[in-house]
């Protein structure tokens, strides 16, 4: 009897991925572990990384095994995972966030003992050394302090002051280490967890020199970084995105009024705005 009914329960998933492949394009089939205990898992687990004609997900509650099929070309199994994630349950990839895990019933609260020093890593990243800690108000957008201070690093290019740009690089580096990823809103924390490796290395570099043109060449690629976070936050004043056309680079700036921090008094005025957050 239990060997027919794994066999029809092998029978069941291998129609369910037929039939999604049949209305998924590109279709791209991967198994992965994820990590929970009964059917109501299965529900909330296939319920949260599918999404209609991109994504489908297929819960083994058995194996702990999902069968994951999706279109290439519009997702892939890192965002499914971390939608997964934020659901409350965890991947070999992911962890779910406390907050997640927490507010799952007792019979979906599956053993993760052995996960704690993976989610240590995964909260952190990289070590930040020497770095003071800042006050957050998380009563507000977490965010607007990583904003601030991205703010605080323009000003000081646009005066060609290396001195202070190191410095303000270096109080950014703790407004980034201050955020608590838990507690973000969906938009931002998969946001969040896209840039925050390169976000960490170019402010650290900007802050570990003076030298302004290393500075500037770094600023470009720190710029898009937090154009992806501010693009899914909620600023509290509007924000522009301006670009160089000498440099082909851009940078944010809470004016209309170009200022740019690739050239500073040499060529203030030189850009334009490309775009206008709100």
């Amino acid at each position: 009897m239990n060997s027919l009914k794994k066999i029809m329960m092998v029978a069941l998933t291998v129609l369910a991925i037929t039939q999604s492949n049949a209305q998924i394009n590109n279709a791209k089939i991967e198994t992965v572990k994820i990590y929970g205990n009964c059917g109501m898992c299965k529900s909330k687990i296939d319920k949260a990384g599918s999404q209609k004609n991109i994504a489908e997900v297929v819960w083994n509650k058995d194996t702990k095994m999902a069968t994951l099929t999706y279109d290439s070309k519009k997702t892939n199994q890192e965002e499914i995972l971390k939608k997964i994630a934020l659901a409350g349950y965890d991947s070999d990839f992911f962890l779910a966030p406390e907050k997640a895990y927490s507010s799952l019933n007792g019979c979906c609260q599956y053993d993760r003992e052995a996960k704690v020093e993976i989610q240590a890593e995964l909260k952190n990243e990289v070590a930040i050394e020497n770095i003071s800690t800042v006050s957050v108000n998380q009563e507000t957008n977490q965010l607007q302090s990583v904003f601030d201070n991205y703010f605080l690093l323009k000003d000081a290019l646009v005066k060609t002051d290396g001195k202070t740009a190191s410095e303000k690089s270096t109080a950014l580096l703790s407004s980034i280490a201050a955020v608590k990823m838990e507690t973000l809103k969906v938009e931002e924390h998969m946001a969040w967890m896209k840039v925050f490796k390169d976000l960490t290395a170019n402010t650290k570099s900007v802050s570990e020199t003076q030298d302004v043109e290393k500075q500037r060449d770094v600023f470009n690629s720190l710029s898009q970084e937090v154009y992806e976070l501010i693009k899914v936050s909620k600023p509290k004043e509007v924000v522009y995105y301006q670009y160089c056309p000498m440099k082909k680079m851009n940078w944010l700036s809470k004016e209309n009024t170009i200022k740019n921090p690739y050239y500073g008094s040499q060529m203030l005025s030189c850009g334009s705005v490309v775009e206008t957050i709100k």
